[in-house]
C-alpha cells in the first residue's frame, strides 16, 4: 500500500512539471510527509464550470475558453464516493488495488470519468526485519522510495466529488477527495513491501488524464501497459511514523541524518 509520502513542489514547478493551463485554489504548503485525510495538490483534466470556482490560467487569459482544460487543484487524500453517506468513509480509501479499480463499485465510475495524478518526490514503505535483541519479535523499519534519477514521480489516481447535504450552493459545498492506485511491487519495492503506488511515466499521462477516454476496457489497457518504475531506495529515521513530525530530514538517509535526529 501507500500511507506517507512526500510532496514539497511548489506550484510554480508542479504547473511547468505537468503542463498546468490552470491553478485552482490556494497554494498547499510543502510535505515531507503527507498522511491520509490531509490535503494535497493533483493534477486533472476537466472542463471548467461556473459552479467549482473559477480556475486562473497559469499563463494567463480569461478561465475556460471552452474544451477541457489542465488544472492543478486541491483534494483530501482518501476517496469518498458521491453515494457515500459520511466522508469519514474516505480514511479507509486511501488506496485503491490496480486488479479491480475498474471493477468496484467504490472506484469504477471514477476510473472511467475522474482520473488525477497525484505528484510525489517519493513514498515510505516499512520493511518488516526481525528485532536485532535476538527476541522471535519484528521491527517495522522505514524506507524512503524515489526515483532513480531523482525526477518527480507521478502517482496514478482517482478523484471523486461528495456534496455536502448541510451546505449552501457553491464551490465549498464539494469536498474534492482522491485515492492512489496500487499495484505489486517489483524490484526494490518489492524487496520492502508486496505493494507499491502505479507510477505513471511521462507519455502515460496524456491518456491517463484524457477525460473522453470513458470505456472502462481502454482505462484497463492503459494500467496494463504501464511499466514497473525504476526506484532508488533508502533506510530513513523513525520520526516520519509520526503524522505530526515534517520536514526536509525525513527523506535523509539514515547515516546523513546527523544531530537532525530520527
Amino acid at each position: 500500500m501507500c500511507g506517507r509520502y512526500a510532496s514539497s513542489r511548489s506550484d510554480a514547478q508542479l504547473v511547468e512539471d505537468y503542463a498546468v493551463d490552470a491553478v485552482v485554489g490556494s497554494e498547499v504548503a510543502p510535505s515531507w510527509n503527507v498522511a491520509p485525510t490531509q490535503q494535497v495538490r493533483a493534477v486533472v483534466e476537466r472542463e471548467p464550470r461556473d459552479d467549482e470556482g473559477a480556475a486562473a490560467p497559469a499563463g494567463g487569459g480569461p478561465p475556460g475558453g471552452g474544451g477541457a482544460q489542465r488544472q492543478l487543484r486541491t483534494v483530501r487524500w482518501g476517496l469518498v464516493p458521491s453515494w457515500a453517506k459520511d466522508p469519514g468513509v474516505g480514511s479507509r480509501m486511501i488506496n485503491a488495488r490496480v486488479e479491480t479499480v475498474t471493477e468496484k463499485p467504490a472506484y469504477r465510475r471514477a476510473a472511467a470519468r475522474r482520473r488525477c495524478l497525484l505528484p510525489a518526490d517519493g513514498y515510505f514503505e516499512w520493511e518488516r526485519r526481525p528485532a536485532p535483541d535476538g527476541s522471535g519479535k519484528e521491527v517495522k523499519v522505514p524506507h524512503f522510495l524515489h526515483a532513480a534519477d531523482g525526477g518527480p514521480l507521478a502517482f496514478a489516481g482517482l478523484y471523486e466529488l461528495w456534496k455536502d447535504p448541510g451546505a449552501p450552493e457553491g464551490e465549498d459545498a464539494w469536498l474534492w477527495t482522491a485515492t492512489v492506485i496500487t499495484t505489486q511491487a517489483q524490484d526494490e519495492a518489492g524487496r520492502i513491501h508486496d505493494r507499491s503506488p502505479v507510477v505513471l511515466p511521462a507519455d502515460f499521462q496524456g491518456d491517463w488524464l484524457d477525460p473522453h477516454l470513458t470505456d472502462l476496457d481502454l482505462v484497463r489497457q492503459v494500467l496494463d501497459a504501464v511499466p514497473p518504475p525504476q526506484l532508488a531506495t533508502h533506510e530513513v529515521g523513525r520520526a516520519v511514523g509520526s503524522p505530526r513530525v515534517n520536514g526536509p530530514q525525513l527523506v535523509l538517509p539514515l547515516g546523513e541524518l546527523g544531530g537532525l535526529g530520527g
